[in-house]
């Protein structure tokens, strides 16, 4: 049908407007010519409308402008909404709701697909992205630190300040312009614990439950060189001691980072074993781990104890 076409998504008003009735609204649902978004709004799901509409993050983005449709001009695409626009990766939050803020002290309101805060927002707190206006990312940060578990924001701000431009004093400095608000202690801690040098959710979350478990503070992203003083490997965390002690979290995104143009992901894995054994040879101690293993840390931790005496 002619109707479904363009990038952007359609409003049931406008489709009804131009002839449309919700009987071929709901056929073309049910053919899988149109996606629905949320109540009223549409997006062509014909080749070329949008791509990766099946990967969840571009699904959500789609989803914001499809929520802008409906409301006020005045209202800003936050949170992990935000997060989402400027390309950050949203490990472990919710992207059911599209959330956004407008500059109101009430107001606020959550519904099955949308959360609307009311809360303080100057303008230097507002950029445009794709067209949207959206929370700067240290503004997100600082809303997005205030209302999700720990682990989940610490990911969200290691990766902020892998950015360009963005730094610890401005993550600091959003937080403090929000003192007085509910959760802005927790976020205080989020930023402080923040560290650019995470590479990953995985690193993310592993440096949080090492220090959950009480386990010393290691080093991050720490180059190790042999004796004739040859760099052997980057590691992502560090202990000194006697010997020093390294932690590699292992996860499938990233050997898939370390994959070169028509290389096998087991000679991958393979470098990965000749690496750990030079390693070792250099009287290292090796503790590695996974996702499973970092939801029950427990004898990942004690191999650690145990390697740093």
């Amino acid at each position: 049908m002619d109707f479904w076409t363009g990038n952007g998504p359609l409003r049931r008003a406008d489709l009804l407007a131009a002839g449309v009735s919700d009987a071929e609204m709901r056929r073309a649902v049910a053919d899988r010519e149109l996606i629905r978004l949320r109540r009223g709004v549409y997006l062509p799901a014909r080749p070329g409308g949008t791509p990766a509409v099946n990967d969840l993050a571009a699904r959500h983005a789609v989803a914001v402008r499809g929520a802008l449709c409906r409301l006020e001009s005045s209202v800003v695409v936050s949170h992990v909404s935000a997060a989402v626009l400027h390309g950050l990766d949203p490990w472990g939050i919710p992207l059911r709701r599209v959330h956004v803020t407008r500059a109101r002290r009430t107001g606020g309101r959550s519904g099955p697909d949308l959360h609307l805060h009311s809360a303080a927002l100057d303008p230097d707190e507002i950029e445009i992205v794709d067209g949207m206006p959206v929370t700067t990312v240290p503004r997100m940060v600082a809303d997005l630190a205030r209302t999700v578990p720990f682990d989940r924001a610490v990911a969200v701000a290691d990766a902020a300040l892998r950015l360009p431009g963005i730094t610890s004093d401005d993550l600091r400095r959003a937080v403090r312009r929000g003192r007085g608000r509910p959760g802005n202690t927790a976020a205080e801690r989020v930023v402080r614990f923040a560290d650019g040098r995470s590479e990953s959710p995985g690193e993310s979350r592993s440096r949080v439950t090492i220090h959950r478990v009480g386990l010393p503070a290691p080093d991050l992203q720490h180059d190790i060189y042999d004796a004739w003083g040859e760099w052997l490997a980057r590691v992502d965390f560090w202990w000194d001691g006697n010997p020093p002690v390294i932690g590699e979290f292992d996860g499938e995104v990233k050997y898939g980072r370390m994959l070169r143009p028509g290389q096998d992901p087991g000679e991958v894995v393979f470098e990965e074993k000749r690496r750990e054994d030079a390693l070792r040879r250099e009287g290292l101690g090796v503790g590695r781990w996974t996702w499973c293993e970092i939801d029950d840390f427990a004898i990942t931790a004690a191999h650690l104890r145990r390697l740093l005496g």
